[in-house]
């Protein structure tokens, strides 16, 4: 199989180069932003023209939820225009598409894990831009995966994690928001998903994926510095006083509905994630 990969040097991106390298019967393509830029859509053409891809995974992302706020048409630019290019290109070359959405087209507000069908409602401009970038898939590529996942940490970028680990060093008291519930998910078994998922052969749709169980802010923060062994005091805060320019989701638990539905196993849990995760960078 030919499999293109774009946005390959982020944190998930990197994680699926190196889980797709290590299939058999593999011809792995993989390009990070200076090479292909998916905003671009003559050169989204020409890559593709060269490669000729049967699976396109874009890990390209606009992902600062703040800056996203004031920057809207350069996240719109690359939420949505950059995945709507990339569907044109699979469509042209009868590719399936495979495409990372968020926990943040949901408000936020329910009481029980949202479902893949359930009510749209992003309240950033960051949800938003994602948003449309799914609604612009549907609508070019029918041969699409779009996965909606939250809460992301991985060995390759900047995260929750090491920004927990960082203060750790320097403060002996850290406030964290204790009003944000959701999944963590390791990024190392989410490219994993990703490879089970292709492995059932055209099971197109959209996907809620993220590790098992939930957890605030506040519980992931102890739970790390616990594992650490790290004597930290974690003092819970809410997101008002927090006070950050984009709004938040209070809420954003994801029931992997039509994952369990195809028959696949569901990702291990958080806790079992982080513990390989901090053996992994062990020398932070």
């Amino acid at each position: 199989m030919r499999i293109m990969i774009t946005g390959a040097q982020g944190m998930l991106g990197h994680d699926l180069v190196e889980v797709f390298s290590k299939l058999n019967s593999i011809d792995l393509y993989f390009f990070g932003r200076t090479e292909l830029d998916i905003t671009n859509l003559n050169r989204v053409l020409e890559v593709t023209n060269e490669v000729q891809p049967q699976v396109i995974i874009n890990a390209a992302a606009y992902t600062n939820v703040d800056e996203c706020e004031t920057s809207v048409d350069l996240a719109y630019q690359v939420n949505a225009i950059g995945p709507r290019n990339l569907a044109v290109a699979a469509n042209r070359h009868q590719s399936s598409l495979v495409h990372f959405s968020t926990d943040y087209v949901f408000p936020g507000d329910a009481v029980s894990p949202y479902r893949e069908f359930d009510f749209i409602q992003p309240k950033s401009i960051y949800g938003k831009s994602k948003w449309a970038g799914e609604e612009l898939i549907r609508s070019l590529c029918p041969r699409h995966y779009i996965i909606r996942t939250s809460w992301l940490y991985g060995v390759h970028g900047k995260n929750f994690v090491t920004t927990m680990l960082k203060l750790a060093s320097s403060q002996p008291v850290i406030k964290v928001v204790n009003d944000q519930v959701g999944s963590p998910t390791y990024t190392w078994d989410l490219a994993t998903g990703v490879a089970n998922l292709l492995s059932l052969n055209h099971a197109y749709g959209t996907y809620h994926l993220s590790n098992s169980g939930t957890c605030s802010w506040y519980d992931f923060a102890k739970e790390i510095f616990a594992l650490r062994g790290l004597e930290v005091t974690v003092e819970p805060i809410t997101t008002e006083v927090l006070a950050r320019p984009a709004p938040r989701p209070a809420y954003s638990v994801l029931d992997h509905q039509l994952w369990r539905l195809s028959g696949l196993a569901p990702l291990r849990s958080y806790r079992l994630a982080l513990e390989e995760y901090l053996e992994k960078i062990a020398n932070f």
